[in-house]
């Protein structure tokens, strides 16, 4: 089962997450960084199990320029 493995602290803000897959990413208005829609968070580390798109999952992944969202299958 794939898993979002996505870590806040180094976000950049830069959007593509949200850009590419509205549905699963949202920006904060408070600081600009992405959130992971439907994660559990886990200190700063948010988990989503089962994305409903896997394989838009590793697009975001290989997209992000700051290397913050790993998909772990």
């Amino acid at each position: 089962m794939p898993k979002i493995i996505y870590y806040r602290k180094k976000c950049i803000g830069c959007g593509i997450c949200h850009e590419r897959h509205p549905g699963q990413w949202r920006m904060s208005r408070k600081d600009g960084k992405a959130n992971l829609i439907g994660s559990v968070v886990n200190k700063e580390t948010h988990i989503k199990v089962a994305p409903a798109s896997p394989a838009m999952a590793l697009l975001i992944a290989n997209s992000c320029p700051a290397k913050a969202i790993r998909v772990l299958s």
